[in-house]
C-alpha cells in the first residue's frame, strides 16, 4: 500500500486514510453491521452527506477553493474576461444558416415565420462580426501582453458557445492557456473544445463562479449579449460604482447595439447615477483601440 505523506509531515494524508477506512477499496469484504453503516464514512468520503441543505456553506467553500488552487499552480494572475452571448455564431456557420433559410423562404414566399426566419439568419450574419472581433482581441490580448511594462494576461469566459468559443478559440489560436468557467444549467452545455482543459471548471453555484470572474481580472470586455451577459456586465457596474472592487477597464463592443437596449443617459437624466457613474465603460468598435485602453490602464498601475 502506497503512503502519500508529504516530506516531513507526521499524518497520513487524507486520500491514504481514506483507503485505510473502506475496506471495499482495499479489495477487502465488509466486518461487520457498523462498518456498513453511512454513518461511520468519512464525513469529506460521504457525498451524501456533502449534499444535505445544510452543508451549502462548506460546498459554497470548495466552489471557492478548486479553482482559486488550480488557478494559482497554472501561474494565472492577471485576466482579461470576455463576456457575450452563447447564441453568436461564427461567419462560416452564419452565412450557411442565412442560405439555407433564404432557399427555404423563397419555395414558400407567403410564410410570415419564414420570413421571420430569415430576417433572424440575417442578423445572425451581423453578429457573426462580433464572433470574429473576441476570436481576434484575445489572440491580440495574448500575444501582446507578458512584456516588461506588462504583464501575461490570460483570457477568461463562461466556458460556452458564441462569443464565449471565439475568446477561447483566440487565444488557443495564438499557443496560449485560457480559462473556461461553465455552470451547470438544466439544459445541458458543454465546454466549448478551445479552453485549456486543466483550466476548464464546471459550478453549481452562480455567485461563486461570478466571484471568480473579476478575482484576477484587470479588464472586463463584453460584446452584445442577452440577460447572462448583462447580469455579468451589471454586477461589475455596481461593484465598481460602489467602490468594492478598483476600477478596471469595462469596454463594450457595438455601440449600436448597446445604444439600443440600454439608454444609459436616461439614467443620468432620472438622477438614477450620477454623470460620472457613465465614464465607468467606455464604448469601442476597434480590437486595437480596445488594446490600447488595457495596455495603458495597466501601465498606470
Amino acid at each position: 500500500m502506497s503512503k502519500r505523506k508529504q516530506p516531513g509531515h507526521l499524518f497520513h494524508s487524507a486520500a491514504d486514510e481514506r483507503l485505510y477506512a473502506n475496506p471495499g477499496l482495499r479489495g477487502e469484504g465488509i466486518v461487520n453491521e457498523q462498518m456498513a453503516s453511512p454513518a461511520y464514512r468519512l464525513a469529506y468520503d460521504d457525498m451524501d452527506f456533502l449534499l444535505r441543505d445544510e452543508m451549502r456553506p462548506v460546498r459554497f467553500l470548495l466552489e471557492v477553493s478548486k479553482p482559486e488552487l488550480l488557478l494559482k499552480e497554472h501561474g494565472i494572475d492577471h485576466t482579461v474576461v470576455i463576456f457575450g452571448s452563447a447564441r453568436t455564431p461564427d461567419m462560416e456557420q452564419a452565412r450557411q444558416q442565412q442560405e439555407t433559410a433564404r432557399l427555404v423562404l423563397e419555395a414558400n414566399p407567403d410564410d410570415a415565420a419564414l420570413r421571420a426566419d430569415f430576417a433572424r439568419a440575417k442578423a445572425g450574419v451581423r453578429q457573426a462580426g462580433y464572433y470574429e472581433q473576441a476570436r481576434e482581441l484575445a489572440q491580440l490580448v495574448s500575444e501582446r501582453s507578458g512584456c516588461e511594462d506588462c504583464p501575461q494576461l490570460h483570457i477568461v469566459t463562461g466556458g460556452g458557445p458564441g462569443t464565449m468559443e471565439a475568446a477561447n478559440r483566440g487565444a488557443n489560436e495564438a499557443g496560449f492557456e485560457s480559462v473556461g468557467l461553465n455552470v451547470v444549467l438544466p439544459r445541458e452545455q458543454h465546454p466549448n473544445p478551445y479552453i485549456t482543459p486543466a483550466l476548464c471548471f464546471q459550478f453549481h453555484y452562480f455567485a461563486m463562479r461570478k466571484m471568480h470572474f473579476l478575482l484576477r481580472a484587470r479588464a472586463l470586455v463584453a460584446f452584445p449579449g442577452g440577460y447572462g451577459t448583462l447580469d455579468e456586465l451589471f454586477e461589475t457596474l455596481t461593484l465598481i460604482q460602489t467602490s468594492k472592487i478598483k476600477l478596471l477597464p469595462v469596454l463594450l463592443f457595438g455601440r449600436d447595439y448597446w445604444d439600443k437596449l440600454i439608454d444609459f443617459e436616461f439614467l443620468v437624466e432620472e438622477g438614477m447615477i450620477s454623470r460620472k457613474d457613465l465614464g465607468i465603460l467606455q464604448f469601442v468598435d476597434d480590437i486595437e483601440r480596445a488594446w490600447e485602453i488595457i495596455r495603458d490602464s495597466l501601465e498606470a498601475d
